[in-house]
């Protein structure tokens, strides 16, 4: 039965950069998050494939995540995601396999058709043929991480006498994710293969519409290939900021924010007005969508618990809750948005200090009794003491 205080934590980075800082320090500053999520507590943390528009900056997750594991202890790391059709599913398997066991069973295997229109035509890969591949990749990966050997041929790939040798970390084998907008094609690859759901588009008005519908054909869908629909393996995503006061979060994205919109609008060789301002761009991105983005919270803890309340209705409940994270504040900053959520936005849900309230309440409730017991033992001592009552009043 889900609850809410059964609700993980997490990040998602695509990752997305302003295109005047160095590419360098953007990677170092990337792998310093993800030490200050793995020591505030954060259960995930996911990083993007990409190959152009300048924005994403890391064509392999694999190698990202590689070096952040060695400098953390106890969060896993999400692909988010490995574009199945960019590469041969041997070599994917063989790469997945080999983090999972150099990161002792903390990777999740986050899958997708790959997004960027760029990416694909720099391959020669026609569009329209993406989630075909990503159908036909899956068709072959799944066997081979199971141990399997695999025969298949394609029209981009061929696989004979195919096997992994190497073994998952955990015997259980290794969480498969495959990621979901506004379409149900997510939610049926997902459904027919067991795997898991990951819904990148949570945020957005169409997105967040879809996300019960996407459910549910999921959950149909999962029955009727005999798997588990599982809501506690359900990640939604939503960008989030955070500071002490809803002007000192926008203060804090101001100078960089304009830069995103920038990024979203000029793929769609769009110039809205409200981009020419970073006002204009926090005000539009709050209240619509910016881009692929979705709607952002940029504001205080109290607005983040409320919007995670929100997709708790929409969609019956979900697993785990990744923040987007947008690189738009300075580090200092960006730190104690993390740092706000880890210590007002989490408790709020795991109901950690539920014993802690408790015991404030009964100490109020019953403050007569147990403090004149207390007055009753401090006269009782000073009477054994020296042999009268303590002298009160004037």
């Amino acid at each position: 039965m889900w609850t809410p205080d059964s609700i993980k934590f997490g990040a998602f980075l695509a990752p997305f950069h302003p295109l005047d800082a160095d590419p360098a320090l953007q990677l170092r500053r990337d792998i310093d998050l993800m030490e200050h999520l793995d020591h505030l507590g954060f259960e995930e943390a996911w990083m993007g494939e990409h190959h152009s528009t300048g924005a994403e900056i890391v064509p392999s997750p694999e190698v990202f995540i590689a070096a952040a594991a060695e400098r953390t202890e106890r969060i896993r790391f999400g692909t988010g995601v490995v574009s199945l059709p960019y590469h041969h599913p041997l070599i994917t398997v063989d790469r997945i396999m080999q983090l999972d066991l150099q990161t002792r069973g903390r990777v999740i295997f986050g899958t997708g058709p790959g997004k960027i229109p760029l990416d694909a035509h720099m391959m020669g890969i026609n569009p329209s043929d993406q989630r075909r591949r990503q159908g036909e990749a899956l068709e072959a990966i799944l066997p081979l991480l199971r141990g399997e050997t695999v025969n298949m041929e394609t029209d981009w790939f061929t696989l004979r006498d195919a096997r992994a040798q190497l073994p998952t970390y955990d015997p259980a084998g290794i969480e498969v994710v495959t990621a979901s907008t506004i379409s149900p094609n997510g939610s049926v690859l997902a459904g027919t293969n067991g795997l898991s759901l990951l819904s990148l588009a949570a945020s957005s008005p169409a997105g967040f519409d879809a996300l019960d519908r996407n459910w549910s054909i999921y959950e149909k869908v999962s029955a009727e290939h005999g798997h588990l629909a599982d809501r506690s393996t359900w990640r939604v995503v939503n960008p989030m900021f955070l500071a002490e006061t809803q002007a000192d979060a926008e203060r804090a994205v101001s100078r960089r924010i304009q830069s995103m919109a920038y990024y979203a609008n000029r793929q769609n060789g769009r110039y809205p007005e409200w981009g020419e301002t970073p006002q204009g761009v926090i005000d539009h991105w709050r209240h619509e969508s910016l881009g692929e983005f979705g709607q952002a919270i940029i504001g205080t803890p109290d607005q983040a618990i409320a919007q995670i309340e929100r997709l708790i209705e929409k969609t019956g409940g979900f697993g785990t809750l990744l923040i987007l994270h947008v690189d738009m504040a300075n580090w200092e900053d960006t730190k104690r948005s993390y740092e706000l959520f880890a210590s007002e936005v989490v408790p709020h849900f795991r109901r950690r200090n539920v014993r802690r309230q408790a015991s404030l309440q009964f100490a109020e409730d019953n403050r007569e009794y147990l403090i004149g017991n207390l007055v009753g033992a401090l006269e009782k001592a000073h009477t054994d003491y020296y042999g009268q009552p303590a002298q009160t009043g004037a």
